[in-house]
């Protein structure tokens, strides 16, 4: 069965899951999430854009950025847009970690998405960092001498 969501229900849940930082929708449009969504879809409508797919948007943000020069987490996401409602379902989440050369690091892609299985923003960005690496030995292990 399919979810639609209309612009504001949609916002919301990506609010509720942690997305509220800056979007760039169609890599231009830049603002909060429903701002840039919404410019994106008024230019539309008058004739002066158009997506690069035929029935989905294109929204960009960054997970976790730490400055110029550090390393960061990048999230793409293609969602199902038509009859102005958002499928989640019909979403292609793609988040990566580059290094402070552009180098890609991680990533990961996610498909099949519900309101209720899309990732945090925690979440997110917990699939593409690296998991600590384990202390080959116990530190408070030491030789004793009696």
């Amino acid at each position: 069965m399919k979810h639609l969501l209309d612009l504001d229900a949609f916002v919301k849940t990506m609010t509720d899951k942690g997305y509220n930082g800056y979007f760039h929708t169609e890599s231009s449009y830049a603002g909060k999430l429903k701002d840039s969504i919404s410019e994106f879809l008024d230019a539309w409508n008058k004739g002066k854009e158009a997506p690069l797919l035929a029935d989905h948007l294109h929204l960009s943000t960054y997970l976790e950025w730490n400055g110029e020069g550090k390393p960061k987490v990048e999230c793409n996401l293609w969602v199902k847009y038509e009859n102005r409602k958002f499928d989640l379902q019909q979403t292609e989440m793609y988040i990566k970690r580059t290094d402070q050369y552009g180098q890609l690091l991680k990533q990961s892609k996610l498909t099949n998405l519900t309101s209720s299985s899309f990732p945090t923003v925690k979440e997110a960005i917990a699939q593409v960092s690296e998991k600590p690496k384990e202390q080959l030995f116990n530190q408070n292990r030491r030789f004793r001498m009696r």
